[in-house]
């Protein structure tokens, strides 16, 4: 699915979500669309999709579109994550972060990933969709799982929940709120905007009945390279007040360092003091994981990377000209400093790993989780 993390390879093929999977394939071997091929599925709803009103006067904001989906719970058959389900309420997202990998998503609408963050699609009645799809699809016994626990729901996993565009359109909030109703779920979310304390009261309503975590994502304390690299994010330490909001409120709530960018946010001490912060700010968990460009991403990051940091192109070209991920043996480092934070603080793994490791291995200590 394109709300999915993307292949292990980055560079193989896309799982279909639609016919319209095809044009998107075209798009990531670089290949040009076909003129006179006709758009078909996403692509085609989203040719269509009418303006949205915005009460935005600024010139520099995204265009909105509202996208008539018709489901909000998304499979994801992925192994490369600890979850079934994602939940996107946009397609596209206004922080324009440099190294972004969801920006392959908006090449399944034909798009070219640049307009990831100028053209935000709103899906149409959210709530809705949700119940409908929560009734028919989600399962509350994880097939084959001899532990009884229900199937995962992750939101956010291809586009920030919180971006400014939540506080005119209430998507995702409308999604929680239905979410809230029920029972016996399990579900996550993950952002890098503080915007996410503003539906604290109904987070406390779905922790009461399910399983919930949040994430905040900091991949930097220093602002101003995290405005470069994020541009239209909220401040590190916004994010981190987040955290402490969100965990007086007595929710459960972790940091994600991620993506750790090579040359630019891995020095020395960089990692961290970001754990140090989280730890301080009430996060029960940490997790960071090396940058990964697909094409579509690398489009856009490297010749950022050329222009910013002219010392690291030629290493970045080594690196990612040929492959959407960093060498084994950097990536295996990094690993090992995340679990030596991790045991340092004494950070706890993340609450659906926490269980299935209790059900596989219940001698092994939290502490040692390695998982990024």
């Amino acid at each position: 699915m394109a709300d999915c993390p993307p292949p292990r390879s980055g560079t193989g093929p896309v799982p279909p979500e639609s016919v319209a999977a095809d044009g998107a394939q075209r798009r990531l071997e670089g290949q040009p669309r076909d003129a006179d091929a006709p758009m078909v599925g996403i692509a085609r709803l989203a040719a269509n999709s009418p303006c949205a009103e915005s009460s935005r006067k600024s010139e520099q904001r995204p265009e909105y579109f509202l996208l008539p989906v018709r489901s909000i719970l998304n499979k994801c058959d992925s192994n490369r994550v600890p979850f079934e389900w994602t939940i996107n309420p946009y397609r596209g997202c206004e922080f324009a972060c440099k190294y972004c990998y969801a920006r392959y998503t908006h090449e399944y609408m034909e798009l070219d990933g640049g307009e990831f963050e100028k053209k935000i699609f709103v899906k149409q009645n959210a709530a809705a969709l949700l119940a409908q799809d929560v009734s028919r699809k989600y399962s509350y016994q994880r097939p084959g799982a001899e532990d009884g626990r229900p199937e995962h729901i992750a939101i956010g996993t291809a586009t920030d929940p919180y971006q400014p565009a939540e506080r005119e359109y209430r998507v995702t909030r409308d999604c929680l709120e239905e979410l809230a109703k029920r029972e016996g779920l399990s579900v996550s979310l993950i952002t890098k905007s503080n915007q996410i304390v503003h539906d604290i009261d109904v987070f406390k309503q779905i922790a009461a009945r399910s399983e919930l975590s949040l994430n905040i994502t900091v991949t930097t304390l220093r602002w101003r390279l995290a405005r470069l690299l994020e541009p239209r994010a909220p401040r590190p330490d916004l994010r981190l007040d987040a955290v402490r909001q969100l965990r007086e409120a007595g929710l459960r709530v972790g940091v994600s360092a991620s993506p750790l960018i090579p040359g630019i946010t891995d020095r020395e001490g960089e990692l961290e003091a970001v754990a140090g912060a989280a730890k301080e700010a009430g996060a029960e968990w940490f997790f960071s994981g090396v940058l990964f460009l697909m094409p579509s991403s690398a489009k856009q990051f490297l010749p950022f990377v050329r222009e910013k940091f002219p010392k690291l192109a030629k290493q970045y070209e080594q690196w990612y000209a040929k492959n959407g991920y960093a060498p084994e043996e950097y990536r295996r480092k990094i690993a090992e400093r995340v679990a030596r934070i991790r045991l340092e603080h004494g950070f706890h793994a993340r609450p659906f790993e926490e269980l299935q490791r209790k059900v596989q291995s219940p001698q092994l200590s939290l502490g040692l989780n390695t998982a990024a």
